[in-house]
């Protein structure tokens, strides 16, 4: 014999199905309502209450002393000197006869290493010692080379010591023109009577670029 199958009711249906419909409607009632705080919390700023103003107030950082308080012991002084110098124009000298009219050395072969032999025992004779010849031999190195018919056409300085006008070596003897010896006595006598010394003329030189 079949005996037929209970039918299940339709609450008892629903009822096994009641507990996982709550569940769902509670989870997306919560994600509805943390979106929309979510949203609130972007809409409306955390600081929507301050407001702007264009006036400012620096705030006292330091209880009112200054930022920065230095003190320098001990007492400083500021001394300024300024140099004097003495700028010392080149004397000037009379036109050279012999530039003016054309007058040229004469042809000879000069010998240096003889002059300035002769130069040593005259600055030895003089009393100045080989310091004073050190000096010498460089001052008229630089103006002639030691050369007897060493000529500036366009000041017409001539000789070893390069007397300005040559003929002003006259006065230490005619052959002024050819003699080195001649030349040597007189540049030695205006370098004492204008200088002192060969040192002193070669410093002066040094500074001015003349003597």
């Amino acid at each position: 014999m079949r005996v037929p199958e209970p039918v299940r009711s339709d609450v008892a249906a629903t009822a096994g199905r009641g507990p996982g419909r709550v569940k769902q409607a509670a989870t997306g009632v919560f994600a509805f309502a943390a979106a929309a705080s979510f949203l609130l919390v972007n809409v409306i700023g955390p600081f929507s209450g301050a407001t702007a103003s264009a006036d400012y107030t620096a705030a006292d950082r330091f209880d009112g002393e200054a930022a920065q308080d230095v003190e320098v012991g001990g007492a400083h002084d500021l001394a300024v000197a300024r140099e004097t110098y003495l700028v010392e124009a080149k004397p000037e000298e009379p036109v050279s006869t012999t530039a003016s009219s054309g007058w040229a050395p004469p042809a000879i072969t000069p010998d240096p290493g003889s002059a300035q032999a002769y130069a040593a025992g005259a600055v030895a004779a003089r009393g100045w010692g080989p310091s004073e010849y050190d000096c010498l031999y460089a001052l008229w190195a630089k103006e002639s080379g030691w050369r007897v018919n060493a000529y500036n056409a366009s000041s017409g300085a001539y000789g070893i010591p390069q007397a300005l006008p040559g003929s002003k070596m006259a006065s230490a003897g005619a052959d002024w023109e050819t003699n080195a010896n001649t030349q040597i006595e007189w540049g030695l006598g205006y370098v004492s009577g204008r200088y002192g010394t060969p040192c002193g003329a070669w410093a002066h030189s040094q500074d001015v670029g003349w003597y």
